[in-house]
């Protein structure tokens, strides 16, 4: 396959038998043993593989071949560490065989880099068993982490995709520890030492990369499917460190009916026998799928009643959702090459959603989709670096770089919008019948627009192919005649400067169109030109994308959008959150500005919906991120918000009952933090009062006030805050508490302090820096984009991350927490000046691994500073004519 850099086809695996053993905890090794049954297609004197720092001891291969060799040995091995694979070279000719066996002995390490095989550190909330490591400060818990190709860090292999095998895996453990793997125990045996060789059953036919175990002083909770599964309940159990399981009760309420749910809408049961999901303290991502071993980041599976966020909820069954999605969509049919990422994340991602809003109806997790996950989609999709959800890759090293907010986000939205073009049950039908078709084995897009094809009558093909493989999104432009529009469609930039060459796209776009004359219904209507014009259309009231399922931007004529600001009773919450997400991308990008989208929001202040007023706050926090260096401008967007949040903030109060319904807890917390962050007098001082109580005799508040009361601290004394909060974050027992700290001490705008505690505490190693002032790199994204975000420090970590860069890349080794870690810290600047000075900065820098990030960093940088040039003037007059500057 010439468009792929993969490995010679002379050999494929069938099996692997992996053993494990002598893990040794003073040097972080391990002795492994590998059998792998494959074919050998042609004769051959070598055999390449995938192994990255892995020592290879020896190799032999034992042929079934009708002139009966003698099994070939060899310790002559070539190693690749760019293309990160091993040449196994033989003295005699390895002879064409459907059965050859092929046996290395080999070392692995036990890194501390979030991949591989690898050992995450954390602080035992109860005593440990006595094996488990141990240094000065921590104890350490071990597990896997191989998508994309990481499964090559712990053991040789044919580490693609496409090279599915079963496994059988074995591994020595201390005897008072717990082993997991993909599949259930088969046996357990003595060894010596205190040690014991656990082996579990053969999994099915998978790829490398969802093959998984892990090592640890673990404990569980665990229920059972309500659906019954070859006759059994299959057994599903949350796995902590030791003290911690009872915090994966609220991800154990919703994994085995989630199994349930899918196994009924896809039309295919569960198909392993068990279901394990496992809190892992240091992690690159949310989760990670590995069939029937589920790892997550701690705040994405556990939760405290008494100390937890009520947020933590909405993302605890979603992450859950998503994970056991792919256990069908991704692990049972997996994508035929890394390009077709998008087909894993993007239908996971939809199911994710698709489950929440089964299970928690009240939550409107769908409104809220629009308002986070497509406006995440659109930000990133309006760039010049943006790319099609199907992006050729030639290097499955590259992956890391396509595993972002297009592969989910953009691809979700598209599915969403195709969902409701199709019906959702004649889509989960043709989701049935390409997983059936294609079980246990790999597949393309195309496979999944024919399933759906063949279930709905519909050529999907012809519909989705722009939006699967050209970048971008259109903009529909509406102009009114008197009983008719006109809709014109052209790609949104965010930049407000799409070349004609840039502009070739003809998108099928659902219009969602709601004011036909002498009808209410929505009518199903596309837009499959450039331009078209939609007669018999009711001046008073019209709208279009009902519900925000389409996956463009509105650009209504000014008066037109005012008058929808009069007309908020006639929109959905999804309606509403569209429209403000739309008026807040066109005043960014120069095709709207953002007096309009402030007069539009002006009719917002007696608004309930909680997610209507995260998505019309957000818009305004993002217009003071770009114009809060003018003192006056930050001052009238300061009144502004307050006049608008008035009334909600006095209606909402501050107590929170038990039986309040989950969204009006969210409503609380986003108008109080509003609040708080403009001013409000009254709302800083209870808030204060609260820190003052809690810091200084213990008195506990509400966790839902949590990050209220952390703002309001630093904005009142900060330096008194920054210790507080590093304690919190170092001894609090609360999870998702830690890191709520971290974002917090983003705020602080002390210039002393950021550089002498704030940045050394983020950037710092550990060893030699004690652990209480290092924050874990798969943690430093969380401080790290509160900062940029934060006009004082944004300078000042820009300048500590050049002076710092060798330790910065050093700490942050893994390429997917750098990738991130430079996206989230250097695209908040809003002066241009900022590009030459990254330009300079990374020239002689190895970018490979985030070369396109850091495009998509200068263009946000360009859009940023080119928003404050042209508005800031305007702006201002607005503010001034509407009373809101002094």
């Amino acid at each position: 396959m010439a468009d792929r850099d993969i490995l010679p086809a002379v050999f494929k695996p069938s099996h692997y038998n992996l053993s494990i053993s002598a893990l040794e905890f003073e040097n972080w090794t391990y002795q492994g043993k590998v059998t792998i049954d494959v074919t050998v297609t042609e004769s051959t004197k070598e055999i390449v593989l995938n192994s990255l720092h892995i020592k290879l001891h020896t190799a032999k291969i034992t042929v079934q071949h009708p002139n009966a060799l003698q099994p070939l040995e060899t310790t002559n091995f070539a190693y690749d560490e760019k293309k990160q694979r091993a040449t196994l070279s033989f003295a005699e000719a390895i002879p064409a065989s459907q059965k050859a066996s092929l046996e290395i002995i080999f070392e692995g390490i036990i890194n501390n880099d979030m991949a591989g095989f690898y050992r995450s550190k954390y602080k035992p909330v109860v005593p440990a068993a006595a094996s488990v490591p141990k240094d000065d400060e921590n104890h350490y818990m071990f597990s896997t982490q191989f998508e994309a190709c990481d499964a090559r860090r712990a053991f040789p292999c044919f580490d693609e995709p496409r090279l599915k095998a079963t496994f059988d895996f074995e591994i020595e453990i201390p005897d008072d520890q717990i082993a997991l793997s993909n599949m259930p125990v088969k046996s357990t045996s003595k060894t010596s030492g205190g040690r014991q060789m656990v082996s579990f059953e053969t999994t099915p036919v998978m790829s490398t990369y969802l093959l998984a175990w892990a090592v640890g002083d673990f404990e569980y909770v665990e229920a059972f499917t309500d659906r019954r599964y070859n006759g059994k309940q299959i057994p599903v159990r949350v796995y902590t460190t030791r003290g911690l399981k009872e915090q994966g009760r609220y991800a154990l309420e919703h994994a085995p009916k989630t199994i349930d749910l899918f196994s009924e809408s896809f039309g295919i049961d569960y198909p392993l026998p068990k279901s394990d999901l496992l809190a892992v303290h240091e992690f690159t991502h949310g989760a990670m799928e590995n069939w029937g071993l589920v790892t997550y980041r701690t705040t994405a599976v556990l939760f405290d009643e008494k100390t937890s966020d009520a947020r933590y909820k909405n993302r605890i069954a979603y992450v859950v959702a998503h994970e056991l999605a792919h256990q069908w969509f991704g692990n049972l049919v997996t994508m035929d090459w890394w390009d077709e990422l998008w087909l894993n994340e993007s239908f996971a991602t939809w199911a994710g959603w698709y489950a929440v809003n089964e299970f928690h109806p009240d939550w409107q997790v769908w409104a809220q989709f629009v308002g986070e996950g497509m406006k995440s989609a659109f930000k990133l999709d309006s760039m010049r670096a943006s790319h099609p959800i199907h992006v050729p890759v030639q290097d499955a090293l590259d992956v890391n770089q396509i595993f972002d907010h297009i592969s989910y986000l953009k691809g979700c939205s598209t599915l969403r919008m195709l969902v409701n073009h199709l019906g959702e049950k004649t889509f989960l039908n043709g989701v049935s019948i390409y997983l059936k078709k294609h079980a246990y084995g790999n597949a393309k897009t195309e496979a999944l627009w024919a399933g759906l094809s063949e279930a709905s009558g519909v050529d999907v093909d012809s519909l989705m192919g722009t939006w699967i493989k050209k970048i971008g999104f259109p903009m529909l432009t509406v102009a009114e005649e008197p009983g008719q529009v006109s809709v014109k469609q052209s790609r949104f930039l965010s930049t407000g400067d799409a070349k004609p060459e840039e502009d070739q796209t003809t998108w099928w776009v659902p219009l969602g169109l709601q004011g036909k004359t002498d009808t209410k219904e929505v009518q199903t209507l596309a837009l499959t030109a450039r331009e078209d014009t939609i007669r018999d259309m009711d001046s008073d009231f019209y709208k279009l994308n009902h519900n925000g399922t389409g996956f463009y931007r509105t650009n209504y004529p000014p008066a037109r959008l005012a008058k929808l600001g009069t007309q908020l009773g006639k929109l959905t919450v999804e309606d509403k959150v569209s429209i403000v997400g739309s008026a807040a991308d066109l005043a960014f990008s120069g095709y709207g500005n953002t007096p309009a989208l402030l007069s539009f929001l002006q009719g917002f202040g007696r608004e309930t919906s909680q997610i209507v007023w995260a998505q019309a706050l957000d818009s305004v926090s993002l217009v003071k991120s770009i114009f809060g260096d003018d003192e006056a401008i930050k001052k009238g967007m300061e009144s502004f918000v307050l006049k608008l949040i008035d009334d909600a903030v006095g209606k909402i109060g501050w107590e929170f009952s038990e039986d309040e319904e989950y969204l009006t807890r969210l409503l609380r917390k986003r108008l109080l933090l509003s609040a708080a962050m403009n001013g409000h007098r009254e709302v800083l001082e209870k808030a204060n009062q609260l820190f003052e109580s809690w810091s200084k005799d213990g008195v506990a508040f509400n966790p839902n006030l949590r990050t209220i009361v952390y703002r309001a601290a630093i904005k009142a004394d900060a330096a008194k805050a920054f210790g507080v909060l590093k304690n919190e974050w170092e001894k609090g027992a609360s999870i998702d508490g830690k890191e709520m700290c971290l974002a917090a001490l983003g705020h602080i705008r002390d210039t002393e302090l950021i550089n002498n505690k704030v940045l050394p505490f983020l950037f710092n190693l550990s060893p030699p820096a004690p652990t209480s002032n290092s924050v874990p790199s798969g943690d430093m994204h969380t401080l790290g984009s509160a900062l940029a975000g934060n006009s004082s420090s944004r300078p000042l970590l820009w300048e500590y991350l050049q002076a710092n860069w060798d330790q910065a890349t050093k700490k942050m080794a893994n390429p997917v927490v750098l990738d991130r870690f430079v996206r989230v810290t250097l695209n908040k600047f809003t002066d241009a000046k900022y590009l030459g000075q990254i330009d300079a900065f990374f020239k002689d820098k190895d970018t490979s691994y985030f070369d396109r990030t850091l495009e998509q960093v200068k263009d946000a940088v360009r859009g940023r500073a080119a928003y404050r040039e042209r508005d800031a003037a305007v702006l201002k007059e607005w503010l001034s004519a509407n009373g809101y500057l002094s």
